[in-house]
């Protein structure tokens, strides 16, 4: 089940939200059996083949965390960190590796046939910080129940933000957030509205785009200017989709008065490489830097281990986001540049605000485009037909996927028949705008301060009305498969 679905907003989540506070009535210990059954169904929901996986993933999980606090041995806390990881690459890159050795080898080795369990990224994640933290002594011991609670709480289990254990499972216990909370309601509506037009406006249109591109099926059919629109496009769909999927996510779990941890923070604002990591999917950073960069040492071993330890979180990084080579380079990259702008920093400084953040979100667009291209090859002839820059026209294509059913119903309202007709690509042109200007002109909607009123309530209102009527057929997350 995914929040961009009339099952999900009209169904699913006003059923979850009554039947929790009523139930808390009566109950704390039947309202978490509740909560627990909830996310399982959220997460069977979109099919049980992988669904198995995840009941195997959690129950052995929790028997390592038991083990470990009966015998406090370093092999167990291993034994529980392999387990894991091999899990995870036994899905995620088992047919990567069998394809890499065909390539290298020439062998004709046989494809696995298997179901990828969804968020097995994210799953596996949490369950190694649970169990890490278990052994740090961090965690005193929970029942099965609010471990069944924690890795599965279905605002979060299929792309996120990660959370840490202590910080999810003490709301779980909090008296203060079992009854209900207006505030909350209201703020948690608001910013899952907020996440939705990210995602079905703005996120679903420039992913047109993108598809258009790919659909030539190859970049030198289109113009050097078509690649950079593209390019540019792609920057936008990933960051409307995913911070949009965080948005509805951390406004679900706010309508049950539970806090969820900011996943962005303006990213695109960012006037380094470094300072795009501490804004861009901040869970993920605070994962990594917690268990992987900080145990290797971190920045205290000097600058040699400083750096390496960086890029193997960086490589780590790559290798989690998918199985393909595209993502391990898009990995390897990000922490050079990351490497780099440790070294400059001091020079940095001198230079002008404006040419770092446009040093930096050009960097950003062409590793987004790496990140999206189906092989290293792909890559490198976008970028080369996009750097030849030898025509700056526009294909019709391109222009024509932003004139969607929605751009009608607005050209009717507000008369714009004149500019519609006279600018060439004027709707192309609108959705750019509108995409720097959400994403370098307003606050995070983590961040934002929401209002109870009439006319806020209102213009919320019209806003998910006209997102809902929008929504066409369903739409997977970016992040959906990772």
């Amino acid at each position: 089940m995914q929040f961009n679905t009339y099952v999900y907003m009209l169904l699913f989540l006003p059923v979850t939200i009554l039947g929790y506070f009523v139930i808390n009535k009566f109950s704390y210990f039947f309202a978490k059996i509740y909560l627990a059954a909830i996310s399982i169904f959220f997460y069977a929901y979109a099919g049980l083949p992988g669904f198995q996986w995840l009941v195997i993933s959690i129950v052995f999980n929790y028997l390592i965390v038991m083990l470990m606090k009966r015998m406090h041995s370093k092999l167990i806390l291993w034994m529980g960190i392999v387990f894991n990881i091999v899990l995870l690459f036994y899905f995620k890159y088992t047919n990567f590796a069998i394809l890499t050795v065909n390539d290298l080898l020439h062998k004709n080795i046989p494809l696995t046939k298997m179901v990828l369990p969804i968020g097995i990224s994210f799953f596996t994640f949490q369950q190694i910080a649970y169990i890490v933290d278990s052994y740090r002594g961090k965690l005193e011991e929970h029942s099965f129940l609010d471990y069944i609670n924690y890795v599965a709480f279905f605002p979060k289990i299929l792309m996120g933000p990660l959370v840490s254990p202590s910080a999810l499972i003490a709301q779980f216990h909090d008296e203060s957030k079992r009854n209900f909370s207006s505030q909350n309601m209201v703020d948690g509506i608001q910013m899952f509205i907020i996440g939705l037009f990210k995602k079905v406006i703005l996120a679903d249109t420039f992913a047109k785009a993108v598809a258009w591109a790919w659909s030539v099926g190859d970049f030198k059919q289109i113009t050097s200017m078509d690649v950079f629109l593209v390019m540019l496009a792609y920057t936008f769909q990933i960051y409307f989709d995913f911070s949009g999927y965080s948005d509805m996510a951390i406004a679900s779990a706010k309508m049950l008065n539970i806090e969820l941890p900011i996943n962005f923070d303006s990213p695109y604002k960012a006037y380094s490489i470094r300072d795009f990591w501490k804004r861009w999917h901040i869970s993920l950073t605070k994962f990594l830097t917690e268990y992987i960069y900080f145990p290797l040492g971190g920045s205290k071993k000097g600058e040699v281990r400083t750096y390496l330890n960086t890029m193997i979180v960086f490589l780590i990084s790559g290798i989690w986001h998918g199985a393909n080579w595209t993502f391990i380079l898009w990995g390897i990259l990000h922490g050079v540049f990351s490497i780099f702008d440790r070294l400059v920093e001091k020079f940095r400084k001198n230079i002008h605000p404006v040419l770092q953040w446009l040093a930096t979100f050009f960097t950003i667009n062409v590793l987004w485009l790496l990140f999206r291209a189906n092989s290293i090859g792909e890559w490198k002839h976008a970028l080369s037909q996009m750097l030849r820059f030898q025509s700056t026209a526009i294909s019709d294509g391109l222009l024509n996927v932003f004139v969607v059913p929605e751009t009608k119903i607005i050209t009717k309202v507000f008369r714009l028949y004149f500019f519609e007709g006279n600018i060439r690509g004027f709707w192309m042109l609108i959705f750019y705008l509108i995409g720097f200007i959400l994403c370098l002109g307003f606050e995070n909607a983590y961040r934002r301060k929401y209002k109870q009123n009439i006319v806020t309530a209102f213009f919320y209102a019209i806003l998910f009305v006209f997102t809902l009527t929008c929504i066409g057929s369903e739409s997977v997350f970016v992040y959906f498969n990772f």
